[in-house]
């Protein structure tokens, strides 16, 4: 979940092996080389039409010319429906999706990838994006793909090898971690990479708030789809909220420093949403994130009503200190700066910068900088559930996959969960 302002999320809820695997290496280059005269058209396929999945539509619709939503998969009809109606109200004929380009099931992704598109954004919860991440190289088509991009160690070691094979298909592929496309955040990372503070030598990083979204479950719904439903509260489909959504945070400090940390150990637990509805996962955690320097970094989210809630991050340098939101840059020491207003949603001009780079023949590839924020934020949960010191090695090379083999929409109980000190590691 985000802080997303603009058409996305917010106004969705307010309303309510395909053909192409075969793609080879020479296909692919001459596709991205066609897009280099920049008046190639971007057909764009979605895949989980929820409010994230709507908004990164919209966003895209407006981030350049030329650009046409062309097919739509989501598992549940009247998501798709929704979705595809709001879409089509506010973008007209670039948006008006035909009957046969709308799929439904937890095949749909083969389908719209099988379809005439060349952009799709992965939009479904994160325990489906490995799958759907390989799915679509392997289609040789260009990635939005939405943060994060696994729950576990077996999915972000698939991710970092899709990265390469990306690369080799000369791909685009970007990530939903749209601070690294925000203007505020950029101008301070360049002035923090160039010594405005100094040596970082500690950091936060934050995202608390009160509950989210529940969906009540009803009596047709089997677990499956209640549990999709609500992939939020299921660490199978989430990650949990350490890893859904305050990877953002923790995507920020990982780039302040270059680099992910090497450690982590952690309080983690679920005291105050405790009921079934609220699945599996915990509602805080606060981090001690070792880095390969020594530097520490302390990371907090919360999910508790009633609370003090930011949505920050803060650097401390050996000359000065950084502090940085979605709405505030702010440097202060010897070369004191303050940011000023983003000149352009972040949401659009992530969109704006991957078709660029498709159009000119260079594309972007943020599939290993976003899987590396990922596994920090997954190796941060694993020392909350488990209450011992978790190693990068150890998170990246952890056997347990936490999404099923094999899925269908039937029976399946809520996984247990985790307690400290008796949680499995491996």
């Amino acid at each position: 979940m985000s802080e997303h302002d603009s058409f996305s999320r917010r106004d969705f809820l307010k309303s309510a092996t395909a053909a192409a695997v075969g793609t080879s290496l020479a296909t692919t280059a001459s596709l991205a080389g066609a897009y280099a005269a920049g008046s190639d058209e971007i057909r764009i396929g979605v895949i989980g039409c929820g409010g994230r999945g709507t908004g990164a539509a919209g966003d895209a619709l407006r981030g350049a010319e030329g650009v046409r939503l062309v097919a739509m998969g989501d598992a549940f009809a009247d998501r798709l429906d929704q979705s595809r109606k709001m879409l089509a109200k506010k973008f007209g004929e670039t948006a008006s999706v035909a009957d046969d380009h709308c799929f439904v099931g937890l095949d749909a992704y083969q389908k719209v990838l099988a379809s005439d598109i060349n952009y799709v954004i992965l939009a479904t919860p994160p325990g489906f994006r490995p799958l759907h991440l390989e799915a679509a190289i392997a289609a040789g088509k260009h990635v939005f793909t939405e943060k994060p991009v696994a729950v576990d160690g077996p999915g972000i070691r698939k991710v970092l090898a899709l990265a390469d094979q990306a690369a080799q298909k000369q791909l685009a592929v970007a990530a939903g971690t749209q601070r690294r496309h925000q203007h505020g955040y950029i101008e301070t990372m360049k002035r923090i990479h160039d010594g405005a503070i100094g040596d970082v030598v500690a950091a936060r990083c934050y995202w608390n708030q009160g509950f989210l979204w529940n969906r009540e479950r009803q009596p047709d719904w089997t677990d499956v789809e209640w549990q999709v439903r609500n992939w939020l509260y299921f660490t199978w489909l989430s990650g949990d909220h350490i890893v859904e959504q305050h990877v953002h945070n923790i995507d920020v400090v990982n780039w302040a420093m270059q680099g992910h940390p090497v450690a982590a150990v952690a309080l983690a637990g679920r005291q105050a949403r405790t009921a079934p509805e609220f699945g599996n996962i915990y509602d805080h955690f606060a981090v001690d994130f070792e880095y390969q320097n020594g530097v520490h970094a302390l990371s907090m989210c919360r999910q508790i009503d009633d609370c003090a809630n930011r949505i920050a991050e803060a650097l401390v340098g050996t000359k000065g200190t950084c502090d940085t939101d979605p709405n505030r840059y702010e440097i202060k020491g010897a070369q004191a700066w303050t940011g000023t207003k983003d000149p352009i949603s972040p949401y659009v001009q992530e969109h704006t910068d991957l078709i660029e780079s498709i159009r000119k023949g260079t594309p972007l590839n943020e599939l290993k900088q976003v899987a590396e924020s990922t596994l920090t934020a997954i190796m941060g949960r694993m020392a909350g559930y488990s209450g011992q010191l978790v190693t990068w090695e150890q998170a990246l090379d952890a056997q347990q996959s936490l999404v099923p083999e094999t899925l269908e929409l039937g029976p399946m109980p809520t996984p247990a969960v985790a307690m400290p000190g008796q949680y499995d590691l491996s």
